[in-house]
């Protein structure tokens, strides 16, 4: 199978060099016609002196004989300026074209080292400003890379320990038929696979997030809410979580299971992570100056710094790091909310409180009246 021949590459550098000289050349002419047309206008006489006798017996030459040595004069002129302006156009168009050279290759080696830049200094020009979008689009992919390695490494690690654990069960099974209890493996099986489905499901929503649902509905936060805790009312005193409200009405538009997904998951995480005997305050109002609905959740708990803050919405990352055991979840909980925000045009904030605890704010578009 054949194709067309690829096309031949011709330089920046090349085309810029010759452009300049076609544009010395160019001017070159133009300056050269001129006094071609001022000659060809002089009068055709012979030019001799005032005095016939000062002029020694010197032929001057004719209009004519001027012009043709002009028009001589000139191609070699031309030849000159071509020349000229070729290697001149050259290691100028070299000089400009330095710093795009150096973000080229600052680029082909960031694809080996991510924290490789361009760092270009000197004037603020065009290329400066090129050289630092760069440079902040490879902060970008960086981050990017950094998020996507942490997820797929923990996800795979997630995946693999009740996989892990069932295969070992099933092999102690087997080397000892006769001395298992079997309803309690079949229990501690059952249980292992779910936490494998509920996991795999996790995921599964944190992929469906990035789209926005078919459905757009109108939809209330503060009845989400309150159906959330509803559901939850047997956890929460479980785990002796004091919860208040002050829930208002906050009408936004979007995928009412994705929306209800999300406040979920905010429900359940300050009720799972607000500590012995914590506290969680949910409130709902709706911000008529900038048109938003908010939903705040207040909860107290484990101290964080801002940066240990801002990383909760990484997939499996919480509190100081990895997931936490015991606490229930996956650690994909602020993650699916961060996703569910961003398809829905809304801002998700998490504030750490200085005594415990985080402070998180959802603002969605409000739905028109």
């Amino acid at each position: 199978m054949t194709g067309a021949p690829p096309p031949v590459r011709v330089s920046a550098r090349l085309r810029l060099a010759l452009s300049y000289a076609l544009f010395l050349v160019a001017a070159g002419a133009i300056l050269l016609l001129g006094v071609y047309v001022v000659l060809r206008y002089v009068p055709d006489y012979p030019l001799t002196a005032a005095n016939p006798r000062d002029s020694g017996g010197t032929v001057v030459a004719t209009r004519g004989e001027i012009l043709q040595a002009v028009v001589g004069v000139s191609g070699f002129a031309l030849a000159a300026l071509a020349i000229v302006g070729m290697v001149g156009g050259w290691l100028l168009a070299g000089w400009v074209l330095r710093p795009l050279q150096r973000i080229t290759e600052a680029v082909r080696v960031a694809a080996g080292d991510r924290g490789h830049r361009v760092a270009l200094g000197g004037r603020n020009d065009e290329f400066r400003q090129v050289a630092d979008a760069v440079d902040h689009m490879l902060d970008e992919l960086h981050a990017a890379y950094e998020v996507q390695e942490r997820f797929a490494a923990n996800a795979s690690h997630e995946l693999r320990t009740p996989l892990a654990v069932t295969a070992t069960m099933l092999e102690v099974a087997a080397r000892d038929p006769e001395g298992q209890d079997y309803p309690v493996l079949v229990e501690r099986l059952r249980v292992t696979n779910a936490r494998a489905i509920t996991l795999t499901e996790a995921l599964l929503r944190l992929a469906d997030a990035q789209a926005v649902g078919a459905r757009a509905d109108v939809v209330d936060l503060a009845t989400l809410v309150r159906a959330s805790l509803a559901e939850n009312a047997d956890e929460a005193a479980r785990r002796g979580v004091t919860v208040t409200t002050a829930l208002a009405p906050a009408r936004v538009v979007g995928d009412p299971s994705l929306l209800a997904q999300l406040v979920t998951n905010l429900v359940q995480n300050a009720l799972r992570h607000s500590g012995t005997d914590g506290r969680a305050h949910l409130t709902t109002t709706t911000d008529p100056a900038d048109r938003t609905a908010v939903l705040a959740v207040g909860t107290t708990g484990a101290v964080f710094t801002p940066e240990a803050a801002a990383r909760l919405v990484e997939p499996f990352l919480r509190g100081a790091g990895r997931l936490a055991r015991g606490a229930g979840g996956h650690g994909l909980g602020l993650a699916l909310v961060d996703r569910i925000v961003t398809t829905h045009d809304g801002t998700l904030d998490i504030t750490p409180r200085a005594a415990g605890g985080l402070d998180v704010r959802v603002a969605l578009p409000a739905a028109r009246p």
